[in-house]
């Protein structure tokens, strides 16, 4: 096999996208670029060079213990926020291939939409949102992990997309990220369903009788017409939504799911559980780092145990709450460096 030596694999790639996609399709050679410019890669375009450094970060690894709706699930066949991001990947790059946009931006920000969640899903968010002057967004907060905490140095369009990934945003200003906005919805909506009915929580004929009719009883049917209406809506258009009618009936899915799933059901039995563990570890770190520096801010500390407690996954939470508040064997030693290490990157002093 022979390759040009006047262009390297990455510029050949750039050309093809200008060729083969669609006009409104986001241009790795145009990209916004980065905060801190970089020599290009000879192989990869730029929106690559993204999601290989999302799928080989620590935050994206953690993931996998983490609580998408069932806390600490013994049975594997539960979603957790890892599966979730996979399977939002997979919905997201089938839409981007169907209306010829860029799947190597539309995977990035996939991937990395979610690595800013808390342990416990959405009870640790709510726990955080409480304590953090100004809240705590999942959204938010996996930009700065991408931006400070790992350094991935991404580009403008990945850390957009994953912004505005969170429901009832603006859309992003790519339609990459759009795309990923509305996979996300499709995504956990169908696999929690799957995974309710699997529990015993709901049955398939529970569901609302108009979205039955409207979606069809199969789970097959219901997400792929789901995906199959956003192509439809939004082939060759500078814009990517679904259609009025499919969107309202996925919103009337949604909000049932909200009622009977997600606020009050059995896989919400335990929720006061994982948020007195969020909440009490949160506590405890914050009077031992106002300790060790002294001279910081309160919102320093604040921040730094947030970067700390977010980072967890369930079983990592759990492992520290029986560390520091039930009775160990005198023999085990605890460490904490990757809270040592959210000291050194916000700064507190001693």
């Amino acid at each position: 096999m022979s390759i040009s030596t006047t262009k390297t694999i990455r510029e050949i790639s750039e050309d093809l996208e200008f060729t083969n996609l669609s006009e409104f399709a986001a241009k790795s050679k145009n990209s916004r670029g980065r905060k801190i410019k970089e020599i290009p890669c000879p192989l990869r375009t730029d929106f690559q060079r993204d999601r290989d450094r999302i799928l080989y970060s620590g935050a994206f690894r953690r993931l996998k213990h983490k609580t998408q709706v069932f806390f600490s699930p013994d049975d594997d066949n539960y979603r957790t926020r890892m599966t979730h991001t996979l399977e939002v990947s997979q919905v997201s790059r089938t839409i981007a291939k169907a209306l010829r946009l860029n799947e190597e931006l539309t995977e990035a920000i996939a991937l990395g939409h979610d690595i800013g969640h808390t342990p416990f899903g959405h009870s640790g968010e709510t726990v955080l949102n409480e304590i953090m002057e100004g809240g705590y967004r999942h959204n938010e907060q996996s930009v700065r992990v991408a931006e400070v905490i790992e350094n991935l140095n991404l580009t403008k369009e990945t850390l957009n997309g994953i912004v505005c990934h969170s429901y009832a945003l603006e859309p992003a200003y790519t339609l990459e990220g759009q795309i990923v906005q509305l996979a996300d919805k499709i995504a956990y909506i169908n696999h929690d369903i799957d995974d309710a009915i699997r529990a015993r929580i709901i049955r398939q004929e529970d569901l609302p009788k108009d979205s039955i009719e409207y979606f069809s009883s199969d789970k097959n049917v219901r997400f792929t017409k789901m995906i199959y209406d956003i192509v439809e809506t939004s082939y060759g258009q500078n814009f990517v939504k679904m259609s009025e009618e499919c969107f309202e009936h996925m919103k009337i899915l949604r909000k049932w799911m909200f009622d009977n799933v997600y606020l009050d059901s059995l896989a919400k039995h335990e929720e006061n559980k994982a948020k007195n563990i969020v909440k009490t570890l949160f506590e405890y770190y914050y009077n031992e780092l106002e300790k060790k520096y002294p001279s910081s801010t309160e919102q320093a500390l604040k921040r730094t145990v947030c970067d700390y407690i977010s980072g967890m996954t369930d079983r990592y939470a759990i492992v520290k709450f029986k560390e520091l508040f039930l009775l160990t064997p005198l023999e085990y030693v605890k460490t904490d460096t990757f809270l040592n290490r959210m000291a050194l990157v916000n700064g507190l002093a001693v």
